[in-house]
């Protein structure tokens, strides 16, 4: 059997937590997208928005457990 039913099961367990999470603590992570280094600009017509510190947070954290689960469970 091929791994990547498992996968593609674990992605949605992932998206239901995520989405519980967002649900029952939105209030509290108000700061994701709003930390400073963020990028924002509002003008007449036209808004640009560019979360680079948000996205090298997330990526350093994804990384970590991405580390963590080879090391793990490989």
């Amino acid at each position: 059997m091929e791994a990547w039913p498992k996968y593609i099961i674990l992605l949605g367990v992932a998206l239901i937590i995520i989405g519980l999470t967002y649900y029952f603590f939105g209030n509290h992570l108000r700061w994701i997208g709003n930390l400073p280094g963020d990028i924002h600009i509002e003008k007449d017509n036209f808004s640009f928005y560019f979360p680079i510190t948000t996205m090298i947070l997330f990526s350093i954290i994804i990384n970590v457990l991405y580390k963590l689960w080879i090391h793990f469970f490989n």
